[in-house]
């Protein structure tokens, strides 16, 4: 077997895992703006049944909610108030590593990187530490497959 089948099947197992045992997903650059695709990804998976804590400086400094839920400033200040199931990035690749340190640290059991984030070095060090991964992929796409 070649590796890339072993790679989409281990990365399959990684969505299929997540879309089975998560439900409680914090979304780190969830954007208050409806246009935005983080903010229409947050909104289908609370439409049906998952729990979004939004992550963002920004909005949570101007207290206002996005999607109903308090915004946390930090993914640690998010993780102290509720247990994470999955951490959901929507950043530049180069703020990927920082917000998978943060993911090991918290404890959150997995991390998904959304369609157009991705980095290697970061995915392999969030592997090393027992998360289940998925990079560059749009979880709310994975879940209207897998519905």
């Amino acid at each position: 077997m070649n590796a890339s089948h072993t790679t989409e099947r281990t990365e399959a197992q990684a969505i299929a895992h997540i879309l089975a045992t998560c439900c409680t997903v914090a979304v780190v650059g969830l954007s208050p703006k409806s246009h935005r695709d983080s903010f229409r990804v947050a909104q289908y998976m609370q439409a049906h049944g998952w729990r979004i804590v939004p992550v963002n400086p920004v909005a949570a400094a101007a207290g206002t909610p996005i999607l109903g839920e308090v915004v946390y400033a930090t993914l640690t200040e998010a993780a102290a108030q509720v247990k994470l199931d999955l951490v959901d990035v929507f950043r530049n690749n180069d703020d990927v590593p920082p917000v998978v340190d943060e993911t090991i640290v918290v404890g959150a059991p997995a991390l998904w990187l959304q369609l157009g984030v991705h980095h290697d070095a970061a995915l392999a060090k969030a592997r090393a530490a027992g998360l289940v991964v998925v990079q560059n992929r749009c979880l709310k796409v994975e879940h209207a497959r897998q519905g």
